[in-house]
């Protein structure tokens, strides 16, 4: 199964453009979508989740026109938002049976037998008598993805599902991404970089509502090779720096800025070849490049 975007775009009521001319073709598996905060994502997000409407373009999933059936999508998808709410004085189980009975699952014995299967799936079991009120924000996630789950969706989007976590809940929830089913289509929106790093075998990066790439992270990084320049230079440095050359990234290290660089050879003597990793290739994008659709 495939999710085909063509031509898509949506300004709001405010004047801004939050998608121009999205075009995306997704398979089955683990789909990151990367981008920095107001990049598009959550726009992009809801539209294909048909929680809003476009201004011009077309999705399909499968045979489904998105836009025009929407029922028949809501029966095959799962949706994790980036901001849910919860019962918070209902129990895990209680929560995940009703909402069970609502997706249609009437029978008592199959409905009881699922929810059980979700809540060992996403490790929630020994906590399944107690109040959402209660639960860790990976927890709740975690619970999201069950509620995403409950009607065998062919495809599942959770967007910024790891904002927040700690390192141990972010594992968690990443494992789970991580083990959903080959046939089925899993859009990871998110602007953390490690996120789709570890899970994605396909990935785009979205700025300003517009695709600057898609491809595999791994072609992406054998694009950059030779191309990635590091410098540890003085703090009053810095500026100098990047009136100068094209900086991608600069950060501390050991009190001393470090410095990235664009450039398909030595920038000055003292620059040293680094091999890139997905956060270059992602600033590279972002802040190295002219914004332009490359296909990897």
């Amino acid at each position: 199964m495939q999710l085909i975007i063509q031509s898509l775009s949506k300004t709001y009521s405010n004047g801004v453009q939050a998608l121009k001319n999205i075009n995306l073709t997704i398979n089955s598996g683990m789909f990151g979508l990367l981008g920095p905060n107001g990049a598009g994502k959550s726009s992009l997000m809801r539209t294909i989740a048909t929680l809003q409407e476009p201004d011009a373009g077309s999705i399909t999933l499968g045979t489904i026109d998105v836009l025009s059936q929407k029922e028949a999508v809501r029966k095959t998808l799962g949706y994790l938002p980036q901001e849910f709410g919860v019962y918070p004085k209902i129990s895990a189980e209680d929560l995940l049976s009703h909402l069970a009975v609502l997706k249609g699952i009437s029978n008592s014995r199959e409905r009881k037998d699922l929810v059980t299967s979700l809540l060992h799936k996403t490790n929630l079991y020994n906590d399944r008598k107690k109040h959402l009120s209660g639960y860790s924000g990976g927890m709740k996630q975690r619970f999201g993805i069950a509620q995403a789950l409950l009607s065998n969706p062919k495809l599942i989007i959770v967007d910024e599902p790891t904002a927040g976590l700690d390192p141990a809940e972010r594992n968690r929830f990443l494992n789970l991404l991580g083990e959903l089913g080959e046939e089925t289509i899993v859009i990871l929106s998110t602007h953390i970089v490690e996120d789709v790093k570890e899970l994605c075998t396909d990935m785009a990066i979205i700025n300003k509502g517009e695709v600057l790439m898609q491809g595999s992270p791994l072609k992406a990084l054998q694009e950059l090779q030779g191309k990635i320049w590091s410098k540890r230079v003085d703090k009053g440095e810095t500026e100098s720096y990047k009136s100068r050359f094209n900086v991608i990234s600069d950060k501390l290290v050991a009190g001393k800025p470090t410095l990235h660089v664009y450039a398909p050879a030595q920038p000055e003597p003292g620059f040293e070849q680094v091999q890139p990793d997905l956060e270059d290739v992602y600033f590279s994008y972002i802040f190295g490049r002219q914004p332009q659709l490359s296909t990897l």
